[in-house]
């Protein structure tokens, strides 16, 4: 590992940029993969889908009382 810092440290300072840019692109592309592939876990399980329905019954009661005070109005 040594070799290599010391390596990369005698090049010129555009090639050690192209270097950053291009280990920090391929970081955060594995970090992406491993976000995504734990979320997906996450929301397919049951306890997660019913605390989903459970939070958008407010939605719902809204958009009704909405659409109820449009049906008024348009009468």
């Amino acid at each position: 590992m040594k070799q290599i810092i010391h390596k990369l440290r005698q090049q010129p300072e555009e090639h050690r940029r192209s270097m950053m840019h291009l280990l920090i692109g391929i970081s955060a592309f594995i970090l992406f993969v491993l976000w995504s592939w734990s979320f997906g876990g996450n929301v397919s399980s049951p306890e997660t889908a019913e605390s989903v329905k459970e939070g958008l019954e407010p939605f719902s009661v809204l958009k009704a009382n909405i659409l109820e005070g449009y049906k008024d109005i348009s009468q």
